[in-house]
């Protein structure tokens, strides 16, 4: 009796099964099934009850699922303002390069009209050609004589700036030598050929073997539309040339 006293707690918890066994084998193994059965429910309960503690919140998840979509989005927006204003700038300067073109062009086209409004107002024996106007005398007189007589036109003999011009003032006194503006003339930094407008020789068409120096001005032209030189006191044909534009 004292033996089965001191047994009874761990027997009360198998009174059913034990008993199960006496009865009937067969519900042995139905309760031995249920309660493997309850102890998996158990087990399934117990990963089901600590999920809530290891799972994230799901509010917390969308707002960052939120906030990564905004800043996604801010980005975007902000390469397409980039661009945009990259964009806006290109065709800002791209219009002003075409205003200032335009205004260009205009102004090339007064200038041109204005050319050719004074062209048509050419005084008669004078000849237009680049910004200036040409006159060739008929008589002969030495050099100057021949500037006076330009300067009393409200011009000057020529100044030879560049090859077509030459060409242009050759084609002129293609019939024999002309003054033209170039002479010998004493300077702060020594003698040297200088033009009437104070402008030094860059441009230089001498014939061969030219030029001498002390005391020679320069007439045009030779064969080949060369310069040559000659005395003040030479009577010679002359040309001036007075600026219009």
């Amino acid at each position: 009796m004292s033996a089965d006293t001191v047994a009874a707690p761990r027997l009360s918890l198998n009174v059913r099964y034990n008993r199960n066994v006496q009865e009937n084998s067969g519900e042995e193994e139905e309760s031995q099934v249920e309660i493997l059965e309850d102890e998996e429910h158990h087990a399934d309960l117990r990963p089901q009850r600590a999920r809530p503690h290891t799972q994230n919140n799901p509010a917390a998840n969308n707002r960052r699922c939120f906030k990564a979509t905004a800043v996604a989005l801010g980005g975007f927006y902000l390469l397409m303002l980039a661009g945009l204003f990259i964009r806006f700038t290109l065709l800002q300067t791209r219009y002003d390069q075409l205003s200032n073109n335009n205004s260009q062009l205009q102004d090339e086209v007064k200038k041109l009209k204005d050319r050719t409004e004074v062209f048509k107002s050419c005084p008669h024996g004078w000849t237009g050609f680049g910004h200036s106007w040409y006159f060739k005398s008929e008589e002969k007189k030495n050099w100057y004589d021949s500037r006076a007589d330009c300067q009393q036109r409200g011009a000057d003999l020529v100044v030879i700036n560049n090859k077509e011009e030459q060409e242009f003032v050759s084609e002129l006194s293609k019939d024999g030598e002309s003054w033209i503006g170039l002479w010998y003339e004493w300077t702060q930094g020594g003698w040297k050929w200088e033009w009437v407008d104070g402008s030094l020789l860059t441009e230089k068409f001498w014939a061969a073997g030219l030029p001498h120096y002390n005391g020679y001005y320069a007439a045009c032209c030779i064969q080949q539309g060369k310069w040559t030189q000659g005395y003040y006191s030479d009577n010679k044909n002359w040309i001036c040339e007075k600026m219009i534009i």
